[in-house]
């Protein structure tokens, strides 16, 4: 399996040169990534052509990296080891890999040649737009309605673009990084007017940041004396 997946990443790179900017295996997956100016090009070959063959859509989703490689909570350790988190301050990059702030994921499934793959499109942020799937692959028609409605990004061609989870009347979008995590509104059943009112926010939105605190001596410093009275002490 590893070798059929190597072997799509290099046919991949040889068959659209300088059309995919990288092409490479992560988490055992071929991944390609790309501008949006060659995403239809790139995508209709993936679809038609016998080599790929990648003939269904399964997934398509937007991604925020505004806030990517900067964080002062370092996770990857501890979350694995049932410790609560720490903060650690010394982890925030200020010089941080430069990028466009939004992104259009596509997982791809060949079911002639049983492989997957996964396209990334970089998009800058002023506005978030990019061409739409959706004449390629009919399943893209909701999934890029969520994407738009969560993150904000426009899809040019699409036939219908409009919010498809939140309310008619939400304002914002809800998946970037910058929108509060408490909302802007809260939705209430006013038994006076006896409808359904917006209203702002009552709430005020808290970090907790939790903490477990040993004491074990293990993890305390033992010098030659401490180990000198032990052992007179036995």
């Amino acid at each position: 399996m590893a070798n059929s997946v190597e072997k799509l990443v290099s046919s991949l790179g040889e068959r659209f040169g300088d059309a995919i900017t990288d092409a490479h295996v992560a988490f055992g997956q071929a991944v390609i990534e790309l501008t949006p100016d060659h995403l239809l090009e790139v995508c209709q070959s993936l679809k038609d052509e016998e080599e790929f063959s990648f003939e269904q859509l399964i997934d398509l989703c937007g991604v925020d990296y505004s806030a990517f490689g900067k964080a002062d909570w370092e996770t990857k350790s501890t979350t694995n080891t049932g410790f609560s988190r720490g903060v650690s301050k010394g982890i925030f990059d200020d010089e941080a890999e430069a990028k466009p702030r939004f992104a259009v994921v596509y997982h791809l499934l060949s079911i002639k040649h049983n492989q997957r793959l996964r396209v990334r499109c970089m998009i800058d942020e002023t506005p978030a737009k990019i061409e739409s799937v959706v004449n390629l692959w009919s399943s893209a028609d909701w999934y890029e309605r969520e994407a738009f409605d969560l993150f904000g990004i426009l899809f040019e061609g699409h036939p219908d673009l409009r919010r498809i989870l939140t309310d008619y009347g939400f304002v914002g979008h809800p998946f970037r990084k910058d929108f509060p995590l408490e909302g802007n509104v809260e939705v209430r059943y006013d038994p006076e007017q006896k409808r359904v009112i917006y209203q702002p926010v009552t709430i005020t939105n808290r970090v907790l940041v939790p903490r477990v605190i040993r004491h074990d001596n293990r993890y305390e410093k033992v010098t030659k004396a401490d180990v000198a009275e032990g052992q007179k002490d036995a």
